[in-house]
């Protein structure tokens, strides 16, 4: 059982299934690629955090935040990259950890990045929504001399119904009904994405020349509006910030209402979504012309480019305006009309919507790439997520369904609330991609590299070590939604990912197994199970193709699995519930709690398995007792139970 949770995809297979009628056109260069990062790096994290975690968390020592979050970023693409040049096929970090750590660790990755992707595409279409009504609304762009749109929306389709309030702690309502501009421009990049991978390049890269352009003309112009004396004090939050599950350790930083973690590392904790996006570079492997080389650049370069983009756009910003002064919602284009230059910030809006555009284009690219590899694994519905458009040749049925629920979730979930809960699932992507580095050089010493991670096991270490950092700076409330969905997650594998594995099915058929393996089938199919244990070596149970055996073996190996995937699903939902218990003042105390409430879970779960396993295993002896007794009395062999002198219920 736990060589089928645990079993590995080999590297050869992973190759292989890249060929066939459902392999991806590969048409991506170095610079597509690079762009593709750049253009899913650069958007909201910039355009719109920025304004809140200097607001809110960091002051101007949100510099720093962005060269901490960077630096985690940079020991994870490392990671990243070599992973990308020894299996360039769509998956991303679900596909490295196939490979590396097996199908469980497979499935919670994967369904981690299902959580990254989408949640982080419906941030993006809500920053969108932002910066559309901004532009929009402007009357001028020469005071009295050309007038512009000055179109102002329904206030009750200009946002989410309600927002967290960090003065309060708490959500209050905005009066709004629903962000009817997140799902337009949802409903528009999904459309494009059918249509095609080169098309939806050719339109990213022509976004990210606008954006690029953008954010090199607010360092130009705004550095001539800097007030030096606006960066003091330089972290008036604190330059700390630890926390753990969203509590502050004692001394190692301040809080704000409702016990919110300020400071550098709590800045960093929320702008690391300004980073997500390069390893997205990674799903698109297979779509690259020269995958080992080609997709190393792209993230290295993507990353590289916009670290110190993204350190300079700060320091312009905190020094053009007071960091209390920052405005939330549009921070670089208010920043110009705070010093009286309205030209900029029309030209900010518009290169805003249309960066912005590119980095929702790019995270709704990624995710049917993702749900595509699992599909090919037979995890999730091979009808649904696996069909590529037999014209454009993209993954089109599951590229819908990402779009339906970006612009249900931009439309109704608040800002704040989607970007925090994005950046703890994308950090523990990021941890899962280091340590299976680590396995990887292990289990595959000789496996050609063409592109190494340097001072391994160094960077991999460093990289669980900053990301673990900032997970354990994000509120309590984004633990709790996390563990959620691994337990819902968890739960649909044990119910079909595990009778639908591919990986498992084949271990199932090519194996031999004892006589006495636990099955609690009744009486009747036990007949025809023994049967074909006799029948074909004395003591073995191998697969074969008996009719019979066919029509009970997705029982038999449904009730073979489910223990074990049971007892996983409880621990997972029992630690769903310790980060509310963690709201108490932390000290030796509660770092015991939770020693006690992990050993405890584990316990829990482990005894259910052995129980239900325990009663599995003495099922499984009547089946070797009964193959014994049919080799003593053929006629039981045909299955005619009522017939047979074998005393078995119907």
């Amino acid at each position: 059982m736990a060589r089928n949770l645990f079993a590995r995809k080999p590297l050869s297979l992973l190759l292989e299934e890249m060929k066939g009628e459902n392999r991806l056109r590969r048409v991506l260069g170095p610079i597509s690629l690079t762009s593709l990062g750049i253009g899913c790096i650069i958007g909201t994290g910039i355009f719109v955090l920025t304004g809140v975690a200097a607001h809110d968390k960091a002051g101007p020592a949100l510099m720093l935040s962005y060269a901490l979050a960077g630096a985690a970023c940079v020991f994870a693409a490392l990671c990243y990259s070599e992973f990308a040049s020894m299996a360039p096929v769509a998956g991303s970090a679900f596909t490295y950890a196939y490979a590396t750590l097996g199908e469980l660790f497979a499935w919670i990755i994967g369904w981690d990045l299902v959580l990254e992707y989408t949640v982080a595409s419906a941030t993006v279409a809500h920053g969108w929504s932002h910066y559309f009504q901004s532009f929009i609304k402007m009357e001028w762009i020469i005071p009295g001399s050309v007038r512009w749109l000055g179109w102002h929306m329904n206030p009750l389709f200009t946002n989410a119904p309600f927002d967290f309030d960090p003065a309060k702690g708490q959500l209050v309502g905005t009066g709004s009904w629903v962000d009817l501009p997140a799902i337009i421009v949802a409903a528009l990049v999904t459309v494009i994405l059918v249509i095609g991978i080169r098309e939806s390049a050719r339109f990213n890269a022509t976004m990210v020349i606008v954006k690029v352009a953008i954010v090199l003309f607010v360092i130009a112009a705004g550095i001539h509006y800097i007030h030096p004396s606006y960066w003091h004090p330089f972290a008036p939050y604190g330059w700390t910030g630890l926390s753990f599950f969203g509590h502050v350790i004692k001394g190692l930083g301040k809080t704000g209402p409702g016990g919110v973690p300020l400071g550098m590392f709590a800045g960093a904790a929320m702008i690391f979504f300004a980073y997500i996006g390069f390893d997205s570079v990674s799903t698109h492997a297979e779509e690259a012309k020269n995958p080992q080389r080609d997709v190393p650049i792209g993230i290295i370069a993507s990353l590289t480019i916009c670290t110190v983009l993204y350190i300079a756009v700060t320091a312009v910003v905190t020094g053009m305006v007071r960091y209390q002064n920052i405005s939330i919602e549009a921070p670089l284009s208010d920043a110009f009309r705070q010093v009286g230059v309205p030209w900029a910030e029309f030209l900010i809006n518009l290169g805003a919507v249309a960066g912005i555009t590119s980095v929702l284009l790019v995270l709704m690219l990624s995710q049917p790439r993702v749900m595509l590899a699992m599909a090919r694994d037979g995890l999730v519905p091979q009808g649904f997520f696996g069909a590529v458009h037999e014209r454009f040749r993209t993954p089109w049925k599951s590229t819908i369904l990402t779009g339906c629920l970006v612009a249900i979730m931009g439309a109704f979930i608040p800002l704040r609330v989607l970007a925090e809960l994005v950046n703890i699932g994308t950090l523990f992507a990021f941890v899962i991609v280091c340590i299976a580095v680590l396995v990887m050089r292990k289990s595959y010493p000789d496996a050609h590299r063409p592109f190494r991670c340097p001072l391994v096991p160094v960077v991999p270490i460093l990289g669980v070590l900053f990301c673990m950092l900032l997970m354990f700076s994000l509120p309590a409330e984004n633990w709790v939604r996390l563990f959620v969905w691994m337990g819902i997650g968890l739960l649909i594998y044990a119910f079909y990912g595990r009778f639908h594995s591919n990986i498992a099915i084949r271990m199932w058929n090519e194996r031999k197994t004892p006589g006495n393996l636990p099955i609690p089938l009744a009486s009747r199919e036990w007949v025809f199970l023994a049967r074909d244990l006799k029948s074909t070596s004395p003591g073995a149970y191998p697969g074969v193709n008996s009719e019979q055996y066919e029509e009970f073996k997705a029982r038999l190996y449904k009730f073979h699995t489910l223990p074990v995937g049971t007892a996983v699903a409880a621990v997972m939902l029992m630690f769903a519930l310790a980060p509310v218990y963690f709201h108490a003042p932390h000290g030796l105390r509660q770092w015991a709690i939770m020693v006690a409430w992990v050993i405890g879970s584990v316990i829990i779960g482990g005894l259910l398995n052995k129980r239900i396993r325990g009663e599995l295993i003495m099922m499984g002896r009547k089946i070797g007792l009964l193959a014994d007794f049919i080799e003593e009395v053929p006629e039981a062999a045909d299955g005619r139970v009522g017939e047979s002198p074998i005393p078995v219920a119907d």
